[in-house]
């Protein structure tokens, strides 16, 4: 008994793993679908094809839908085709159009041939619009009312229809030609008196978007107006489909990631690290460390233009990573609030010179902050003199760095290019080059040394 209650406690991928189907079998029905799909996550597709049937028929294609796209074609890829047309059929458009974007010709090619003829065309439709588009994001079944209709035909109609949406929370208005006229919650639909017609619900002109613009775009649209679910629609207004929460939230995520991955000077890997081959994870990071080797090299021949300074006081050498280092981080530091503030659009270019002013003020702060704590260790190494050198070049390299970090993506936005190009690396090996020079030009004036 006490083990039957032990295997009814273990983590669902682990009863997986050790084929214990028997608990299984009893267990899966009252676990979440999503549970369920992370817990086969990376099985291979004939053991999860197994699982999948433990479940009832209808939870199947919901737990399908949670896989990961990859995984989505091996099953399909691997099961008959009276087991893998159902899933495919299943999925909700956005998610559909998601596993077919993922493929390559040859296996679109194969999947494309379990949908019917309307679903292939509807699928090429949504993958005609360009990529990272609000277009293929969004969701192509939805519920529409008329405004001339009764509350109570168009609650009808939802009963009738409502299977067919992906959420009917939000409910869309549409004259005959399909042009969205405005939206309706569900809420109101149901609460309000029958007799009412559709028309009186909606409160303003509808929130939508271009299904040409960017998903970043829908993202941050549905944001602003604290909204469920966002209409996309064509030039003429006709209502296309919708783009939910849900699926924001993923391309927030993806965004994010990207932008990280660019920041730490790495190319955007578009899966997920456990699934990234080693291969890929070279090619997308050679080619930065490779730049930034010849971008370093300055930073050695700026030493070495310094070297007689080196020479004559020695101690010099004891503070210079500490210089240049400082400089870097503060330069990341700046980069990456600048960097995200562009990206959610908290900022803008036009902003540079409010931005700039305030920025020197906090980068000076720093500096004078830093110097002041660094100031003894410049006396006990290498006395008052070495001190203020430190305490000067401090203060000084913080500045810059700040002013790089913050300027370098603020310049990559104005011309149109993403601003997480600007990668710490990057910005790190360019005010470690200005810190060496900032740092031995005091250090040769103040100490009255010669020249380079």
């Amino acid at each position: 008994m006490e083990a039957q209650q032990a295997e009814q406690q273990q983590p669902l991928r682990e009863l997986i793993a050790a084929g214990a189907y028997d608990v299984l079998t009893a267990r899966l029905p009252d676990e979440h679908v999503q549970d369920i799909a992370r817990a086969l996550a990376d099985f291979e597709p004939n053991m999860v094809l197994e699982v999948l049937a433990m479940l009832p028929v209808d939870e199947r294609p919901e737990v399908f839908a949670y896989l990961s796209t990859g995984q989505q074609y091996q099953i399909l890829n691997a099961a008959d085709d009276d087991i893998g047309i159902p899933f495919l059929r299943a999925l909700p458009a956005d998610d559909r159009t998601a596993l077919l974007e993922s493929l390559k010709p040859e296996q679109l090619k194969e999947i494309l041939r379990l949908l019917a003829p309307a679903e292939v065309r509807r699928a090429m439709e949504q993958l005609g619009y360009p990529e990272q588009s609000a277009g293929r994001l969004m969701n192509t079944d939805f519920v529409t009312v008329r405004p001339n209709w009764s509350l109570a035909r168009a609650l009808d109609h939802v009963r009738r229809q409502g299977h067919q949406g992906d959420g009917v929370n939000t409910l869309y208005v549409t004259d005959h030609r399909g042009r969205l006229q405005g939206t309706i919650s569900l809420k109101r639909l149901v609460l309000e008196s029958p007799d009412k017609d559709v028309m009186s619900l909606i409160s303003g002109p509808a929130v939508t978007i271009d299904a040409g613009e960017d998903r970043s775009e829908a993202a941050r649209t549905i944001q602003h107006y604290d909204i469920t679910a966002l209409p996309v629609v064509d030039v003429n207004g006709v209502l296309l489909g919708a783009v939910t929460v849900d699926d924001v939230m993923d391309v927030v995520q993806e965004e994010a990631t990207e932008d990280f991955h660019k920041i730490g000077a790495v190319g955007a890997l578009g899966l997920s690290l456990r699934d990234a081959r080693p291969s890929l994870l070279y090619r997308k990071r050679v080619g930065w460390l490779v730049l930034l080797v010849f971008v370093n090299i300055l930073s050695g021949a700026g030493i070495a233009l310094y070297e007689a300074t080196i020479e004559q006081v020695i101690a010099l050498v004891f503070f210079l990573p500490l210089i240049i280092a400082s400089g870097g981080n503060a330069g990341s530091q700046s980069a990456t609030l600048m960097v995200r503030a562009l990206a959610t659009g908290d900022v803008a270019t036009r902003d540079w010179l409010r931005l700039w002013g305030r920025e020197l003020g906090v980068a000076i702060a720093l500096g004078v902050t830093m110097g002041a704590a660094i100031y003894g260790v410049g006396l006990w190494r290498g006395g008052p003199e070495v001190a203020i050198v430190v305490s000067l070049s401090m203060v000084l390299v913080v500045a810059c760095g700040s002013m790089i970090g913050m300027v370098l993506p603020m310049m990559l936005n104005r011309f149109e290019f993403d601003p997480a190009t600007a990668s710490a690396p990057l910005i790190t090996s360019i005010a470690d080059i200005c810190g060496i020079l900032i740092y031995f030009s005091i250090a040769t004036a103040i100490l009255t040394l010669p020249p380079p």
